[in-house]
């Protein structure tokens, strides 16, 4: 017969798990995370499950299973390899009416535990008699669907309320984060950076509002009051509103002032960090911002004044003398001001240089230079914004690898 299904509140109530292997190790943690009291019984345990143990979150008792055990228990979990030990298990639960949960014989378990997963505030939990391969495949394909939005999420009576700050990541739509498509798929309105992932723009529903707060360098723009006011005056109409950024929204995103003007006005915010392009785009481009015995400091510099500016308040002498990796943002406009900078307060004409257009995305192109080369190398290219300026040794640790790399294909 069917299953009946339902999801029990374990918080505060003693679980008892007989068994301390891998069953065990994938079993525990979802009973911590719904706020079970778990006891452990087994000789032995994983070292996942000893770390578990150490910080508190699982009672031990380090001997094989004994009559009694299940004494108190609201829920048992028999996961020995052992089927007479389980068998016992499972008899004395049934004994005591505690639903108990076989690992080894699905037939004779009194419970079965579904393939669960959870997306925000929606947990999806599949069985398909006792399959668990393939109830673990309908669960994956459900939650994607909730993920991603091709599962209408907007209907819910919980929906959020307010303005979310969502860091879209460094342009891939696959590098935004799990949360982040979450809460763009219930959005009532979306504001969009022009760096923010478009792709992802063209799977919303028709209903949702979309306002373009593009800011395009030395063309036109969507002032930043102005956006700030759309925010607090869609989300005071009720609206579930989306700031979609480009990057991390606190990384020369300006979402500290969006945060700020939305407080004030007493709007809730929730803010959804992004993958920041200042990482992600050198990474993409093979290039780690910092390599043991190269670099173990990198600087984020935003170069949307040039050094000398009396708007900047980047101290380049500083910069000059490190030995760190620089990462500079909005630089391309301004290479040769850098440049030049850099080298008059001391710092190598000969440092690497690397300019990545496009990062991430499939037009992604790499420029490799030094300090002395690389404002005519930018310019003779083409380069256009966005695109990321990085400075200093670890440039030679990606060449290297591009190097090995190219040696080994046959």
């Amino acid at each position: 017969m069917s299953p009946y299904l339902l999801g029990l509140r374990l918080s505060g109530r003693r679980v008892l798990v007989v068994g301390g292997g891998r069953v065990a190790q994938r079993r525990i943690p979802a009973l911590i995370e719904a706020g079970a009291e778990v006891t452990l019984v087994s000789p032995s345990v994983t070292p996942a499950l000893d770390d578990l143990i150490a910080a508190g979150r699982v009672t031990w008792l380090a001997r094989p299973y004994a009559v009694g055990d299940c004494d108190g228990a609201w829920l048992v979990h028999a996961c020995t390899d052992d089927r007479p030990v389980n068998t016992a298990v499972a008899a004395e639960a049934e004994a005591k009416r505690v639903w108990c949960v076989r690992a080894d014989d699905r037939d004779a378990s009194a419970a079965w535990t579904p393939a669960s997963g959870r997306v925000g505030e929606i947990t999806v939990a599949v069985t398909a008699g006792g399959d668990p391969r393939r109830a673990a495949g309908i669960r994956d394909a459900v939650t994607g669907a909730l993920r991603d939005g091709t599962v209408d999420a907007r209907r819910s009576r919980t929906k959020p309320v307010g303005v979310a700050l969502v860091g879209g990541g460094p342009g891939d739509p696959g590098l935004i984060t799990v949360r982040g498509r979450q809460l763009l798929s219930q959005a009532d309105v979306v504001v969009a950076d022009r760096l923010a992932p478009r792709v992802l723009l063209d799977e919303l529903p028709a209903d949702v509002e979309l306002i373009d707060a593009a800011k395009i360098p030395y063309g036109r723009a969507l002032a930043q009051e102005k956006i700030n006011e759309l925010l607090v005056e869609r989300a005071r109409a009720g609206k579930f509103v989306v700031r979609l950024k480009g990057g991390d929204p606190f990384v020369f995103g300006r979402g500290g002032e969006e945060m700020l003007a939305c407080a004030r006005a007493g709007i809730p915010v929730t803010v959804v960090p992004g993958i920041t392009s200042a990482v992600a785009v050198p990474g993409a481009a093979g290039v780690p911002v910092t390599h043991r015995g190269v670099s173990q400091e990198f600087h984020v510099i935003s170069v949307h004044v040039p050094p000398g500016d009396p708007r900047s308040t980047v101290d380049w002498a500083a910069m000059a003398r490190s030995g760190g990796t620089l990462v500079l943002m909005m630089a391309v406009e301004r290479i040769r001001d850098v440049a030049d900078a850099l080298q008059q307060e001391g710092r190598s004409p000969e440092t690497p240089v690397m300019v990545v257009q496009d990062g991430t995305l499939p037009t992604q192109r790499a420029l490799f230079a030094t300090l002395s080369t690389v404002a005519e190398r930018v310019t003779a290219a083409g380069i256009r914004p966005p695109a990321i300026v990085l400075v200093g040794d670890v440039v030679k640790v990606g060449q290297e690898v591009e190097m090995v790399r190219a040696e080994r294909i046959p």
